[in-house]
């Protein structure tokens, strides 16, 4: 399991949204929500597990987790940015029973809204280059199979500057050994 991030992430802004508004804040942005007063405040983690990913909201204090976002593809349905700022988001959380809710959350800093994006891009990207290795390794084995070893008999010749001309002295002198 990896952390994305190396931080946990204030998380500012929690707010129950309906359908109604998801595509609201969507489409319009998140001036609409009651930002004075958010239903819930605690920290946001990104969690990577295999090829899995998570945003993980938890009670900043205690550490216990209070609702989680599986991410399947990013941009996607399961974190989408409002219109009107870079600081808020809608994200889909699902339980164990297979029930989603959608909410809305906020950041009090724009450069934690900025770490977001990119822990969830940085994760798909890694995704990719890692299916691009696995499809370049299948191809090159299914390709023909190169012999550069040498074939029996085969002999070569190597000319290597300045031995040719030890060895032509070699030749006319008592022994090579001598001049070693």
């Amino acid at each position: 399991m990896r952390t994305m991030g190396y931080r946990d992430w204030k998380l500012w802004h929690y707010l129950t949204v309906s359908e109604k508004q998801v595509r609201k804040a969507l489409s319009l942005g998140a001036a609409d929500w009651n930002l004075e007063k958010p239903d819930w405040t605690g920290r946001l983690r990104v969690v990577a597990k295999g090829r899995d990913l998570f945003i993980k909201l938890e009670d900043k204090t205690s550490g216990e987790l209070f609702a989680q976002c599986p991410v399947e593809s990013y941009p996607g349905v399961a974190v989408e940015a409002v219109m009107d700022s870079s600081r808020y988001f809608v994200i889909r959380l699902k339980d164990e029973g297979g029930r989603s809710a959608f909410i809305g959350i906020g950041f009090e800093d724009r450069g934690d809204s900025f770490d977001l994006n990119v822990a969830l891009q940085d994760h798909f990207k890694w995704l990719k280059n890692e299916d691009d290795a696995k499809k370049a390794t299948a191809e090159l084995s299914k390709g023909p199979k190169l012999d550069l070893g040498f074939k029996e008999g085969q002999t070569i010749k190597i000319n290597i500057a300045g031995v040719g001309l030890f060895l032509r002295r070699c030749n006319t002198r008592l022994s090579c050994r001598d001049l070693l």
